[in-house]
């Protein structure tokens, strides 16, 4: 009876229940913060043991200054295997795809230096940086730039604060927070597709969510079975074979492999159409750039924070600061390419048609005809090459040459063409 007595007695000093009156955190923080106890007390960290200070230090000076957060890495330590597969995943380098060095914005705040450097080092831990985020207010960088990056670092953009329930990260509403708008509308497609109309109309069981196909079997790396970043140019042929195998894998949960592969392949295709698309598109802006006729010129507008006064049409470029034919390549490459590939991939016909593809080939007609109006405005040949004079010879030789030193041609392109603009202007002067 005694044994009896003093095993109760030891449950019942160990039940969540009593075991939250021993965390010194408790008694202040029921004042302070309520919300945030109660989902503790409603946690499974409870159970297991966890109170405030294994998460957040005891050091109030330094969670005051900002010093000790709740990254993910803090998460990691119990969290281990679910820590690595995020870590390598493309949530993984949130940050880093969407940040860059705030060292000279006025009114910084110190604390960001921690996403990127190891503490006491000054070594980046990544080198890839956000121009867009650098010319953002300091209010805009938090809310707009970084409450969906911070994914990379922070567990809880996915789980929250301090529940535990799986119902939260499992629910596909969670990731329509940062996947959707006009760049990405991952969200809308899924919610529009067949498979949405399933998952709400029928349930789970029958209709596939985010987290079904991307985080399959429970995993946190998000990236199995994806086959280019978000600039939609295709990974390497063995990366590609291997990711796209995955995806097979996980859509054959509900589909024959064959119906997924042909399904897959064809978006593959829309892809590489798209992106034929957008280089005639920049091909476009860099020949008016190499005549001078952008306005404002790149060497009259304030510099990009980058990559000075070059011409930026890669995903650098910014949206603001510049011409408006650049604005029409802007939205071409942000948002129409990404609702016509990505709307493929999803299985969502009038994303990929409607809203992507037909947008995507009526900015190349914005762009042909702005392109045709500067040209004409500065006496040069119209695109049907009337009412208006060519460039001089010299003009010509410099537009030729900087379209060589860009890349545009190799030097065999270069050395043919210069002859043949010389032949022409020899026999004109004849």
């Amino acid at each position: 009876m005694r044994c009896l007595l003093i095993v109760f007695i030891t449950l019942l000093c160990c039940s969540p229940v009593l075991a939250t009156e021993t965390d010194p955190c408790i008694e202040c923080h029921r004042q302070k913060t309520p919300a945030a106890v109660l989902q503790w007390q409603q946690s499974a960290h409870v159970g297991a043991g966890v109170g405030c200070a294994d998460c957040h230090g005891s050091d109030h000076e330094r969670l005051l200054s900002k010093e000790d957060m709740v990254d993910a890495a803090v998460c990691g330590k119990c969290h281990q295997d679910e820590f690595a597969e995020h870590t390598g995943s493309r949530h993984g380098m949130g940050l880093h795809a969407g940040w860059g060095c705030t060292r000279n914005l006025a009114g910084r705040d110190p604390a960001e230096c921690r996403f990127c450097h190891e503490e006491g080092s000054t070594l980046p831990v990544s080198k890839v940086q956000c121009a867009r985020f650098l010319k953002q207010s300091s209010e805009m960088g938090a809310l707009g730039c970084n409450r969906c990056h911070q994914v990379e670092n922070n567990c809880a953009s996915c789980h929250s604060n301090h529940l535990t329930d799986a119902r939260i990260s499992e629910d596909p509403k969670i990731c329509a927070k940062c996947h959707m708008g006009p760049d990405h509308p991952q969200w809308e497609m899924w919610e529009t597709s067949l498979h949405g109309t399933l998952y709400y109309s029928a349930g789970p069981e029958v209709g596939p969510s985010c987290q079904n196909c991307h985080m399959s079997s429970g995993t946190h790396d998000v990236s199995i079975g994806l086959t280019s970043p978000p600039s939609m140019k295709p990974y390497p042929q063995e990366q590609q074979l291997q990711q796209r195998q995955a995806m097979i894998a996980i859509c054959s949960q509900c589909h024959a492999p064959e119906f997924a592969n042909r399904e897959l392949s064809a978006a593959d295709i829309i892809r590489q159409q798209s992106l034929d698309i957008i280089k005639q598109a920049v091909d476009v802006v860099q020949d008016i750039n190499d005549r001078n006729l952008l306005d404002p010129k790149p060497s009259d507008r304030p510099a990009h924070p980058l990559r000075g006064h070059e011409l930026v049409t890669d995903g650098q470029m910014l949206y603001e600061d510049y011409s408006h034919l650049e604005r029409l390549l802007f939205k071409m490459k942000k948002y129409s390419l990404a609702k016509t590939v990505k709307g493929a991939y999803h299985q969502n016909p009038a994303y990929t048609h409607w809203y992507g593809n037909a947008e995507l080939k009526m900015d190349l007609v914005d762009i042909r005809s702005e392109a045709s109006r500067l040209k004409q405005g500065a006496g040069e040949s119209s695109v049907d090459g009337k009412g208006a004079n060519k460039p001089s010879i010299d003009d010509a030789l410099k537009i030729l040459k900087k379209k060589f030193e860009r890349g545009a041609i190799s030097q065999q392109e270069y050395d043919s063409a210069k002859k043949v603009l010389m032949q022409k202007y020899l026999e004109s002067s004849e």
